[in-house]
């Protein structure tokens, strides 16, 4: 009996999905839980498994078409559909071949009075140096390259959305610090080694900054509040969005309870979700909610920028890249590794005094990790 492929349930609050790439043909053989096709939401990209093994004798939708949780996008039958599909096949070839002899005695000599075979003649006569003169001749339309027409994907149209929606519904306001650098770099490559063979992932800048932003927000609780409707939501726990970059677009999978975790817990989180993001194989829940988001331009080179917040987040914090500059201590200009930080924050529930405490908070703590051991 042929088995239905139905969009499923993947989420309270997605109805729809967009077909994506489809991973077998008609008349190929499938197996049981075989990726069978790509299924795009506003939120992630997931496969679509076959419920059974078989054969897929049908493909209703195509890729780029978009379909209702619940709708029907294709079949998967018994082996005996294999041979059916293969005699059917070759009988669709002739006609084109058919065309493709007939096409040159038909449209030879239409081409030739559509497309010039050479370029207009101002162009071709025109030096590679003008002399002081009349103006150049503009080049023919023809001779321009083209446009390519492609619809925005779900994930790409949601963040467009959401990017508007963050300015329009909140009060924005950035301001930045820098961070000196240089005893967290040292610390890395001090236990560089050590850290990878114990744990088996590297020690990254962005532990560092979550263990800091978790102890910034909780002395400054507001940056870690919602606004809803006309209340403010504090929260007494700490969901961490991690900003990563994937082929469909920017996507925050978040860390959970971050303030529970280790570093070498909040390192293998990150290289997880970068791995599986880049697969298009993030979950949707792993994706939802989230209470404050770190955002790292500095992988890309951003040298500074202001991130926007994800709503309906309060805030988020811009990493940016780290430079050599110089700088005065002690009364002595010295070179150190310095990095821009910008925090993002809506107007509306964080005032100024708050933004800059929190972001110095992270400052202090990113400068001398060692007051995370004795808590000040």
């Amino acid at each position: 009996m042929p088995v239905d492929l139905k969009i499923p349930a993947v989420g309270e609050s997605i109805a729809e999905v967009v077909i994506g790439a489809w991973r077998k043909s008609v008349g190929d053989a499938v197996e049981k839980d075989e990726d069978l096709v790509e299924l795009e939401t506003d939120k992630a990209t997931f496969e679509l498994p076959a419920p059974a093994a078989g054969v897929l004798t049908q493909i209703l939708k195509k890729a780029g078409e978009t379909v209702a949780v619940g709708d029907v996008i294709g079949s998967i039958g018994d082996s005996a559909a294999p041979a059916q599909s293969k005699k059917q096949e070759p009988a669709k070839p002739a006609p084109a071949k058919q065309v493709a002899q007939s096409a040159p005695t038909r449209s030879q000599p239409s081409r030739s009075d559509i497309v010039p075979a050479k370029p207009p003649a101002p162009v071709e006569k025109a030096s590679p140096v003008l002399p002081a003169g009349p103006p150049v001749a503009p080049i023919p339309a023809a001779a321009r390259g083209q446009e390519r027409i492609v619809p925005m994907s779900p994930i790409r149209r949601r963040i467009a959305q959401r990017l508007v929606e963050a300015q329009a519904n909140a009060a924005l306001l950035t301001t930045f610090n820098e961070i000196d650098m240089t005893v967290v770099m040292g610390l890395r490559k001090k236990y560089r080694d050590a850290f990878q063979e114990q744990y088996g992932v590297k020690l990254g800048f962005m532990s560092f900054f979550v263990k800091a932003v978790v102890e910034a927000l909780a002395e400054v609780p507001q940056v870690n509040a919602e606004v809803r409707g006309t209340d403010i939501v504090y929260r007494d726990y700490f969901d961490i969005g991690i900003a990563v970059g994937s082929g469909k677009g920017l996507v925050v999978p978040v860390l959970r309870d971050a303030q529970r975790l280790s570093f070498a817990e909040i390192e293998r989180s990150i290289a997880d979700f970068a791995h599986r993001a880049g697969e298009n194989q993030l979950k949707l829940e792993e994706l939802q909610g989230g209470t404050f988001t770190i955002s790292n331009g500095g992988i890309y080179g951003s040298l500074l920028s202001t991130p926007i917040v994800n709503p309906p987040q309060s805030g988020v914090l811009g990493m940016h890249t780290i430079q050599e500059r110089p700088v005065v201590r002690d009364g002595q200009i010295v070179i150190r590794s310095m990095m821009y930080v910008a925090l993002t924050y809506d107007h509306r529930v964080i005032d100024g005094r708050e933004a800059v405490t929190f972001l110095s908070r992270v400052r202090d703590i990113v400068e001398d990790p060692s007051r995370l051991l004795i808590e000040v």
